[in-house]
């Protein structure tokens, strides 16, 4: 039965929003923490709140999957969170600012639609015209007027890698089996992910600290509840239920959000450069999600009955 597309954008509105405003969150959570400890914490929390929530609403039912599915689930976990997530924290604690971070994640819907190529799917002109207007915006967005001097070349290139990888697990997602039950997905790939991000935090001496400041520890809860809780968990129903591009288009928004929140509380610049970066992303989102929007139904039945 085809997916009703007003619940398809509520998903949609959730993780632009949220995931827009996670980048700064990020910035207060590492500040003076443990990067990798952080972003595991947030992600096995928010596993064990919505664990806990699913087995008194569903029972253990709810978990019921193949050890393939849970296998699936586990390796696309690492791709998201340990590389993706991981990737982004890692460099904004070496400084890289915020806005910046969610400009060149907005790179994800070209790497998908790349992947897709490679298998054989070709994306829809409209869809190739609107990741083209996309990659226009970044250009916009990344011009010297725009970005600020003196960025580090490495976190960049962190970013760069988790962006790839991220697409890896959201365009592997689409197409192999998951739990039937998207909350049980979600929580497998939070707990995966979250798990050997503390493995690798530890692996490079990093340690839980000692004082954890007011601001960091709400910037933590809001990640957990927002970033993690509501936004992956729509973002993760989303993979399940609508064309990968149309839900990579949220790489389009994201920034926009970003780069805004950015400049209002920590003094990112926000030029007149960047605004017209954030106009033409906005028009690249609402070219490929009208194009992809036609295709939804289709592959949304295809998938649920793959699951």
């Amino acid at each position: 039965m085809p997916i009703a597309s007003w619940r398809i954008w509520t998903a949609l509105g959730l993780v632009y929003v949220f995931w827009g405003s996670t980048y700064l969150a990020i910035k207060y959570a590492v500040d003076g923490n443990p990067p990798l400890l952080v972003a595991g914490v947030r992600s096995l929390t928010a596993a064990l709140l919505l664990a806990s929530y699913v087995l008194v609403r569903k029972g253990r039912a709810a978990f019921r999957a193949t050890r393939s599915q849970w296998l699936w689930t586990a390796g696309i976990g690492v791709l998201l969170l340990t590389a993706g997530n991981g990737g982004v924290t890692l460099a904004e604690d070496s400084d890289l600012p915020s806005g910046l971070a969610a400009l060149i994640v907005a790179c994800v819907p070209l790497f998908v639609a790349v992947f897709r190529a490679l298998a054989g799917d070709r994306p829809a002109p409209r869809t190739v015209l609107g990741v083209s207007i996309g990659l226009c915006g970044l250009a916009f967005l990344l011009l010297p007027g725009s970005r600020p001097a003196g960025v580090p070349l490495l976190p960049a290139l962190t970013v760069v890698g988790a962006s790839i990888l991220w697409s890896v697990g959201s365009f592997q997602a689409s197409r192999v089996s998951l739990p039937p039950y998207p909350l049980a997905t979600a929580i497998g790939q939070m707990a995966a992910g979250g798990t050997m991000l503390v493995v690798l935090g530890f692996a490079r001496g990093e340690r839980p600290p000692s004082t954890f400041h007011r601001g960091a520890f709400w910037a933590l809860a809001y990640l957990i509840v927002f970033g993690s809780i509501v936004a992956f968990t729509a973002y993760s129903w989303l993979l399940g239920v609508a064309p990968v591009s149309q839900v990579a288009t949220y790489a389009y928004v994201n920034p926009v959000v970003a780069v805004a929140l950015g400049a209002v509380f920590v003094g990112e610049d926000l030029t007149a450069t960047s605004l017209i970066g954030g106009l033409v992303t906005v028009v690249a989102v609402i070219v490929v999600v009208s194009q992809e929007g036609r295709a939804q139904p289709a592959l949304a039945t295809a998938r649920l009955q793959s699951t």
